[in-house]
């Protein structure tokens, strides 16, 4: 029944019942009254005359999240379900099978069990399809499949999955999971230090600054802060991650909101854990939010090189809002502005293309960092030092987003023993069998420059086009789609790591690919050479 209702009819209505609370019922008091009035009718009279049977939690929830799609990703309803999955992530703790699952109508896929939880206890590997879960069939069940592997602490739950092919059968015993904010850090040599912060859950702060002191007790006189991936999370920690490196009363991100009591400037609190040991921050594309207000701090107070490709470019902060009945509303509330005064987010919500979708910024204005170096807005952080491997392109994220990596891993792994991840190495052989296995694949993704040519070949002009000019068209198109395989070899570098990492998770997990990072990650492997290097490392900051 979630398409009984129009898009277009519900949404705008809908989206004025929460302009009520925004708003303090100012000047806009009528028109916003008039439409709750409205839109109360004409939900009243659909459920109780539409033809059929209708059900008004769904409609209502539907309305609602499809009314916020027209704002920005980060603006959501959440329901009862949605409100306990925001505190678990937050909090870093549940209790379940410990593995990271995606939801197909049909399957849960297996992406990643965690080592040493109950998934990995059972057998299950990364690849494998839960068709069932007890008696329930995937295939037949409306919500979110993987709700049903939730449960309490020593409860059990039978599941049916299929590998390369074979249905299989196990049973799962739930257990807590503690989830970390800090899941590596090591030694890279004598006087280098290193440490993973995958996340910026409760934990964050504690967890980085115990490793921190624990590396610096082993002699660490370097340190390289991995926040590549890390999507973000609390601003709280944040603000405190950083403030383990910068003194007490450095002003890190002031939020800019409409309403005033929104309006923040955030320092550090606290006495900082060492502010003169040198120190380099990796970020990528992946890299977002949280992870960007450390990373673009410090390199703002010139207290950390920042290396790796640009981040993602989120410069907005959401608070959760209480709602009735146990739901709430987590709604952008204010722009964060990293310590020079620039607001590094990449979209404009805002002012959308004639295709509704949000439009990257182009235009960058210039700030300075501390000691004076420029730096920009609008468009993530751009590290100080850049890394080619560590870059995304649209190709690359394709055969990610279509499951084209994740599946070659899968296939690699039932095909190839490896029992030291010393012993690994993806030579240019085994790049070639991927290129063979993308073309003898499904996979295909449309370039801006396709889009743009069929566009024109299905548009009005295309009657006035003659035959010479559609053909060409046509060989221009061809000659794209050959371009495309060819552009493997061009991106091999950021495709071959995306390939390794996958690899070697499913053969020593992700402790084990953290391992392996220390000796063959192009980002650390420059980092651990510029940190080795203090007049260069010195040049960049100042």
């Amino acid at each position: 029944m979630k398409k009984l209702v129009s898009k277009k009819v519900l949404v705008p209505i809908i989206a004025l019942v929460f302009l009520v609370v925004g708003s303090g019922f100012k000047s806009d008091f009528f028109e916003i009254a008039k439409q709750i009035e409205i839109f109360t009718t004409l939900f009243k009279e659909l459920n109780m005359n539409y033809v059929d049977e209708t059900n008004p939690a769904e409609l209502m929830d539907t309305a609602i999240k499809n009314m916020l799609e027209d704002l920005d990703p980060y603006t959501k309803f959440l329901n009862e379900q949605d409100v306990e999955a925001y505190r678990i992530n937050n909090a870093g703790e549940y209790s379940g099978i410990g593995a990271l699952v995606r939801s197909y109508k049909d399957k849960l896929l297996i992406v990643e069990p965690h080592e040493g939880y109950p998934a990995d206890k059972a057998g299950l590997k990364a690849g494998d399809e839960i068709i069932q879960i007890g008696d329930i069939k995937v295939a037949d069940f409306d919500d979110n499949a993987s709700e049903l592997l939730k449960g309490a602490n020593g409860t059990s739950v039978a599941i049916t999955y299929k590998r390369q092919g074979k249905l299989n059968t196990t049973t799962i015993t739930r257990e807590g999971i503690e989830v970390d904010a800090v899941p590596f850090y090591e030694m890279i040599d004598d006087k280098t230090g290193y440490i993973v912060l995958s996340k910026f859950n409760a934990k964050a702060s504690n967890q980085t600054k115990s490793a921190l002191s624990d590396l610096k007790g082993k002699g660490a006189e370097k340190i390289i802060l991995d926040l590549r991936d890390n999507p973000g999370g609390l601003l709280s920690e944040a603000i405190n991650v950083t403030n383990l490196f910068v003194p007490k009363g450095e002003l890190i991100v002031t939020t800019k909101s409409k309403v005033k009591k929104f309006n923040r400037e955030y320092r550090t609190n606290n006495q900082a854990i060492d502010t003169d040991i040198p120190l380099v921050v990796l970020v990528n594309g992946s890299s977002a939010s949280a992870s960007e207000i450390v990373s673009g701090s410090l390199q703002d107070l010139d207290r950390a090189v920042i290396m790796g490709a640009r981040s993602f470019g989120k410069g907005l902060v959401q608070r959760p809002l209480k709602l009735t009945y146990g739901t709430q509303l987590k709604v952008t509330i204010s722009r964060y502005y990293t310590s020079s005064g620039r607001c590094i987010q990449a979209l404009d919500y805002w002012n959308r293309d004639d295709s509704g979708n949000a439009v990257r910024n182009t235009e960058f204005n210039d700030y300075t960092t501390r000691n004076g170096r420029k730096v920009q807005d609008g468009g993530g952080v751009l590290p100080d030092v850049e890394i080619a491997a560590v870059k995304t392109n649209d190709l690359t994220m394709a055969l990610l987003q279509n499951n084209v990596i994740f599946d070659y891993a899968t296939d690699y792994h039932y095909s190839n023993q490896l029992s030291d991840v010393s012993n690994f190495k993806f030579e240019n052989a085994d790049f070639n069998k991927f290129k063979n296995y993308v073309r003898e694949s499904n996979f295909s993704f449309e370039t801006k420059a396709e889009k743009a040519i069929k566009m024109a070949l299905s548009g009005e002009e295309n009657d006035f086009l003659g035959t010479e000019v559609k053909d060409s068209y046509k060989t221009l198109l061809a000659n794209i789609e050959k371009g495309k395989i060819n552009a493997l070899d061009r991106y091999q570098n950021e495709i071959q790591k995306n390939l390794e990492d996958e690899i070697v998770k499913r053969y020593f997990y992700r402790n084990g690919l953290y391992k392996y990072y220390l000796t063959n990650d192009d980002a650390i492997l420059a980092a651990t050479e510029l940190l080795g290097n203090p007049s260069k490392y010195n040049a960049i900051l100042k």
